[in-house]
């Protein structure tokens, strides 16, 4: 059993992702966005969202066919920076997190991306490409670049890595089930590449908490 955090900017998917996949029905803690919130939650890109999770979301997925059968448990977490001493409770005990892209918004992206760096939580990306009139696919070293991001963390975008300017592929979604499982056991091969081997034997030193 593993706990992922589902995170990212401001309407960047997260709700969607979790509902998506899960095989339970998700609890949602989703609101409607008032006048209250105009001046701190912008919505330029985005202006046909109605609601916001104001507190988190929870799904459960089983993948009773992986190399080694899986149940995930999945913890999306509100978008606005201003939540991010929750983001903090809601990371406890994860085993690591996938950060959803707007290349919309793409600063929005930003504060989540470095939050994780900083905790030293394994993560990757995923690039959430909405099936709007003009939107563009871009290569997954282009929004490697764009985030500053190293070159150890995964970056998914649905594109092929033969893919040319201008090319049409099929990109990665939030609404597709099979795109956000795909991206979930990419997380957990990565976090156990990346995640320290723990002594077989405590020391002494060590507590109950610790353990």
């Amino acid at each position: 059993m593993l706990k992922i955090v589902i995170a990212g900017g401001f309407g960047a998917g997260k709700t969607t992702a979790v509902g998506a996949v899960s095989e339970i029905t998700p609890l949602s803690t989703e609101e409607y966005l008032t006048e209250a919130s105009a001046d701190v939650d912008s919505l330029e890109g985005i202006e046909a969202k109605q609601t916001t999770t104001v507190a988190f979301d929870f799904g459960r997925l089983s993948l009773p066919e992986a190399p080694v059968p899986l149940e995930l448990f999945l913890f999306g977490t509100p978008g606005q920076d201003r939540f991010v001493d929750l983001w903090y409770e809601l990371s406890r005990g994860a085993v690591g997190a996938v950060v959803l892209v707007d290349t919309r918004r793409l600063e929005s992206s930003f504060t989540p991306v470095s939050f994780f760096e900083d905790i030293g939580l394994p993560f990757v990306v995923a690039v959430n490409h909405f099936d709007v009139d003009g939107a563009h696919r871009y290569h997954p070293e282009q929004v490697r670049a764009a985030l500053d991001l190293p070159a150890s963390v995964p970056v998914v975008t649905g594109v092929s890595p033969h893919w040319a300017e201008g090319a049409r592929a099929t990109a990665w979604d939030a609404r597709n089930p099979s795109h956000v499982a795909g991206v979930l056991l990419t997380l957990v091969g990565h976090a156990v590449q990346n995640t320290p081997a723990r002594p077989a034997h405590p020391t002494s030193a060590a507590t109950l908490q610790d353990a």
